[in-house]
């Protein structure tokens, strides 16, 4: 019997931008609650993690891609070498900063990126504690910078305690697009 975790709030909050039946990649997919999740809902699903065998047995039907991604060449690519490009990305719970630039270009045009994971701050409600695996304000906002942002937080969350960075974004249709103007502001 396979027991999936619930899947993340703020990606069944946000996944409402994702075009109906689009591509999806989750990197870091783990057990595959997010492949499943996103899977019921008739999406083709890409998982890829150092271990698969979990998500394989969670969903069976999804692509899954075995590879250490931070210390070999990014795997998901064309025949002819480019990168294989997707209607979202998902990535919860992992941060590997190198790969930051890599994950947007993998997104199609008018593509979804959802993003969750822990910040600074998060130390002292446990692991991860190291700076190297915990977003610094604005950090996550600042690499979106060519995307058009839909949704951002840096805050506690509880059940459990944590402090989380999270964003929704698109891939503007056309790379000549200008990003959508926007200025922050307390509400």
């Amino acid at each position: 019997m396979v027991v999936l975790l619930k899947p993340s709030d703020w990606i069944t909050r946000w996944a409402h931008l994702l075009t109906p039946g689009c591509s999806v990649l989750d990197v870091a997919c783990g057990g595959g609650r997010h492949l499943a999740w996103l899977a019921q809902r008739r999406h083709a699903v890409t998982g890829v993690d150092q271990s698969i065998a979990s998500a394989r047995q969670t969903v069976p039907s999804a692509e899954l891609v075995c590879a250490d991604i931070e210390n070999n060449p990014w795997p998901l690519r064309t025949p002819d070498g480019q990168l294989r490009t997707f209607g979202a990305v998902v990535v919860t719970n992992y941060l590997w900063r190198p790969l930051l630039p890599t994950l947007l270009k993998s997104l199609e045009p008018g593509g979804v990126l959802l993003y969750e994971t822990f910040a600074d701050g998060n130390a002292q409600f446990g692991r991860p504690s190291r700076p190297d695996f915990l977003l610094q304000p604005g950090e996550l906002l600042r690499a979106c910078a060519v995307l058009d942002v839909v949704a951002y937080e840096h805050g506690f969350l509880d059940h459990p305690p944590r402090v989380v960075q999270r964003i929704a974004a698109l891939r503007p249709v056309s790379d000549t697009a200008a990003a959508v103007p926007w200025e922050r502001r307390t509400l």
